[in-house]
């Protein structure tokens, strides 16, 4: 397609046993009231498999339009007032945080209704240059392979979202709206596939015709070791395909294989979650209508498939609760027309010292080699935080030294007719953790920067690197960024040893610096076996943060031994942002393994004012990492830099008659992204 200039923008991205809350079992009513579970059926829509030839366009990433309009509002209102924009801002906002989303606000005023919770002092962990257990380690997705994909009908996207699902031989890795099939060499088996195409949906964009396709996020997948299947799971938010506008409907797709053999083919299902009363969901009264099913993540037991998503107004500002979603993995495994699916809403569910709130970010466990807790019935457990916005109610989010166990007992019921679950938690007390800062990065070659704030160099459209991107000229003030830190919601939790082994992002202060760290959980849980009665208790818990730098996305996985591996990007003075892991069990964690160092600082448009939100930009980060194991492995993956160019070589051959290899350099990066991902095989 000729190269355009024009384009919308945005950033798609031991203690002691307090309170239970209990949500009973009860038979579905037509609609969901308080705290009733709404059972529901759902159908196989489609059967699909990796598209052969796959299609890799040859264009570096400007196009028109370059970047789905209408994700992040914030991003919306700056292009809308710069005259690039093309859409209207009425739309939501993916992978939402309010705790972000205030991040300007006073910290210590946000902390009061806390108390006199502060930063954790906590002691630097030791970098080593050693990998002994390190056994595999590749490149895997990156910006080039999610915007070029399906002939380049793909849009540019920060941050990448990572996936990871590893059994049989096989190592698949999903990031955004694309994926892979490796073998355990990382050899790709597939090549690159998009997600629009997997899932038999129109490309993310015709741009022949300008047609849009549904809008696809946060990608998660499974291997399940019981019965030899493969779990994909997205959301998907449909829209005006002409317009590219949001219409409200939006559902979790479910690929589940028909084989141990991920390359083979796959049965769909779909549920939808907008939870408006419509396509038979339930109704939660969301301000404008349809509620949003954001962040859904993933976990199973020997008897169910679990997804949680965190629900807000789709077209308003308002955060609704966590929901529950159980289904019977045998149904779904068989491929079976018809799978009966469990709604839990967790509003007011959670009883904390400051009051009732409901869950935020419940995320369900793994179990390693099939060890599943089987007591009353058979119980999936969860785990949650609440030093967040969402939880609290607290603006821009505060500290917290509380930390909520969930179980879901009689799992073995998903199997009958009638379902018969319950669903209870615990708060316990914690160590401290609070909302992270943003995490600085070393300094390097930013070429996409030093494009925005050129003004000399010759174009096709006039002087000015600027006029490759912008029809209106933007201020010139793009510099070195640090990088989102996330929030403080769980991050990846697995059962194991029968404990709960969970980590979040956190503020700590180490050598007398606030920097982003990591807080990880050992906990025991414990259900009777009659009544599913809920206690838990601490084992251990710690923090993992290096001195001057800033460790962010942890991603916990363990294997049957209690031996684990905690994943998370490594970046700060030291560090440009790098693959990096400890080891984990029940004693804490070891020191800082680097399993991939970054080449180069960040540089992707979500990191400068030009492309954001009244001129404050906000540098997207993974919005989480994956951490699996395949019986006696563990297999990692997180964001890292794998490439660093130079000004004069991101803008080889560009003139005022050729647009040369812009933004390439040399096929190691796009011009709007330079994130990179990296897969790694670690024995503990």
């Amino acid at each position: 397609m000729k190269f355009r200039k024009t384009f919308t923008f945005l950033s798609t991205l031991v203690m002691l046993v307090s309170v239970t809350s209990v949500l009973p079992a009860g038979a579905a009513p037509n609609d969901q009231a308080g705290d009733t579970p709404y059972i529901r059926q759902i159908s196989s829509s489609i059967t699909t498999s990796f598209p052969a030839g796959n299609s890799v366009s040859e264009l570096n990433g400007v196009q028109m339009p370059e970047i789905r309009s209408g994700v992040r509002a914030t991003e919306e209102a700056a292009a809308q007032s710069s005259g690039i924009f093309e859409g209207n801002t009425d739309h939501p906002m993916v992978d939402r945080s309010e705790s972000r989303e205030h991040k300007d606000k006073d910290r210590e005023d946000n902390y009061h209704k806390h108390g006199p919770l502060t930063s954790p002092w906590v002691r630097s962990s030791k970098v080593v240059n050693s990998n002994p257990g390190l056994f595999a380690s590749f490149n895997g997705l990156n910006h080039p392979d999610q915007r070029l994909a399906n002939g380049g009908n793909q849009f540019s996207v920060e941050p990448p979202d990572q996936g990871l699902c590893v059994g049989n031989g096989y190592v698949m890795e999903t990031v955004n709206t694309v994926m892979n099939v490796f073998d355990t060499d990382g050899n790709s088996l597939t090549g690159v596939i998009d997600l629009n195409s997997f899932y038999g949906y129109p490309a993310q964009i015709d741009r022949t015709n300008i047609i849009y396709g549904p809008f696809i996020t946060d990608p998660s997948c499974y291997y399940d070791p019981d019965t030899q299947r493969w779990f994909h799971v997205v959301l998907t938010l449909d829209l005006d395909p002409s317009t590219g506008d949001f219409l409200g409907p939006n559902h979790l797709d479910i690929a589940v294989s028909t084989s141990d053999d991920p390359t083979g083919s796959w049965v769909v299902y779909k549920l939808p979650v907008q939870n408006d009363g419509t396509d038979g969901t339930p109704n939660h009264n969301c301000v404008g209508g349809p509620c949003i099913g954001d962040y859904p993540h993933i976990g199973a037991d020997k008897y169910g498939f679990y997804i949680t998503t965190n629900e807000y107004d789709f077209f308003g500002p308002n955060y609704k609760s966590a929901q529950v979603y159980a289904f019977p993995k045998a149904q779904l495994a068989a491929n079976a027309s018809t799978v009966t699916v469990v709604e839990f809403d967790t509003t007011g569910a959670v009883k904390s010292r400051t009051g009732r709130q409901p869950g935020f970010t419940v995320w369900p466990a793994f179990s390693p080699a099939s060890k599943y807790n089987t007591k009353a019935g058979g119980t999936e457990f969860f785990l949650s935080s609440n030093a967040g916005e969402e939880a609290n109610g607290v603006p821009g989010g505060g500290f917290s030294n509380e930390l909520i166990v969930w179980a879901l007992t009689n799992t073995k019921s998903l199997n009958s007719n009638s379902p018969h679950l319950t669903l209870r938690n615990k708060v316990i007390r914690s160590e401290v953790y609070g909302i992270p800062p943003k995490s600085d990065q070393k300094s390097g070659d930013i070429p996409l920067a030093e494009c925005v704030n050129d003004t000399t160099l010759p174009t096709p459209f006039g002087p000015g690197c600027w006029q490759l991107f912008f029809v209106s000229e933007p201020v010139h003030d793009a510099v070195l960024s640090p990088l989102d830190s996330n929030d403080t919601r769980m991050q990846q939790v697995w059962y194991a040893q029968g404990k709960l082994w969970g980590a979040l992002d956190t503020v700590v202060t180490v050598h007398g610096q606030e920097r982003a760290g990591i807080a990880y959980f050992v906990v025991n849980p414990k259900v009777t076996n009659r009544s599913g009665r809920l206690s838990a208790n601490i084992q251990k818990q710690g923090y993992v943060a290096v001195k001057d730098n800033n460790v962010i996305y942890p991603a916990i996985a363990v294997l049957p031994n209690g031996k684990g591996i905690m994943a998370f990007t490594l970046v700060g003075e030291d560090h440009y942002p790098s693959a990096a892991y400890v080891s984990i069990n029940k004693r804490g964690t070891g020191k800082v393994h680097v399993a991939a160092a970054g080449l180069g600082p960040q540089d992707g448009f979500s990191e400068y004012n030009a492309f954001a939100s009244s001129g404050v930009a906000r540098p997207r980060w993974g919005d989480y990492g994956a951490a699996v194991t395949d019986g006696r492995n563990i297999w990692i993956a997180s964001e890292y830099i794998a490439q660093t160019c130079t000004y004069a070589e991101y803008t080889a051959g560009v003139s005022e008659t050729s647009f040369g290899a812009f933004g390439s350099c040399d096929g190691t990066r796009t011009s709007l992204g330079n994130w990179a991902t990296r897969i790694s095989g670690v024995k503990p």
